[in-house]
């Protein structure tokens, strides 16, 4: 690990409803107040729906919240987008950024994925930016090529911005599919985003649960995780977090 706090975020994608919500979210809230995790934290991306209730339950909590996207404009006619002062006045503090289904169902380009993160950045809203290859690029050696690509937009904000973001490395040929990225193999792609990225928290996503959280922490250059799946549920999301 470096130094770091560990950052544990959920992504629910398109999940949810009041009622499940609500059952997860006091579920976790009242257990980690019974028993609280230090050097860790925690934060929720769920639907923009639900960021109303997510709210209402976890103020005065020490968990976070944020959402799972954010417009590159900040308004105007840009029917269906949100921008990030619609998002701060709901109290995040984070968003996700350029997340392979956006990229892959909604055509984001790189470009427009930086755009985003300076919104964020621009109403004090932490982008977590998110990277990966293909399974394709992944047999065909180019993992380290398509990430620096995705990332040199990012980079020409310079510096200053740079280091007011967090990057979440998430293989896309493991997202939702079980598959997992070993540590070791998640660690040699984090070492060299490290080197692009300098300290900033860099996270590693695509099916993390219970049983593989531990040795993922055990990575010097892994901050943390982005859970999907397992965090719709109490005890896997807890068993993370306490991992």
């Amino acid at each position: 690990m470096s130094v770091n706090r560990r950052l544990i975020m959920a992504n629910w994608k398109m999940h949810g409803d009041f009622q499940s919500n609500k059952a997860l979210l006091e579920g976790i809230s009242q257990r980690l107040t019974q028993c609280p995790e230090e050097n860790v934290d925690i934060a929720l991306c769920v639907p923009f729906p639900y960021l109303h209730q997510v709210q209402e339950l976890l103020q005065g909590t020490n968990i976070s919240w944020g959402s799972q996207d954010v417009s590159a404009y900040d308004k105007g006619a840009y029917t269906g987008q949100v921008s990030a002062h619609m998002l701060k006045e709901f109290g995040c503090s984070w968003s996700l950024v350029g997340h392979s289904e956006r990229r892959q169902y909604q055509g984001e380009t790189n470009e427009e994925v930086a755009h985003k993160a300076l919104r964020a950045i621009e109403c004090g809203i932490t982008p977590v930016v998110c990277i990966g290859e293909t399974e394709k690029d992944y047999k065909d050696n180019l993992t380290l090529k398509t990430i620096k690509s995705q990332l040199d937009p990012i980079l020409n904000l310079g510096e200053d911005l740079v280091n007011k973001m967090v990057f979440a490395y998430e293989p896309v040929w493991a997202i939702g599919t079980g598959l997992s990225a070993t540590p070791e193999q998640a660690q040699i792609v984090h070492e060299h985003i490290r080197e692009w990225v300098g300290q900033n928290r860099i996270i590693y996503g695509g099916s993390v649960k219970p049983s593989n959280a531990a040795n993922l922490f055990k990575m010097k250059d892994i901050d943390g995780v982005l859970v999907g799946g397992a965090s719709l549920f109490v005890e896997d999301f807890l068993g993370i977090v306490r991992a």
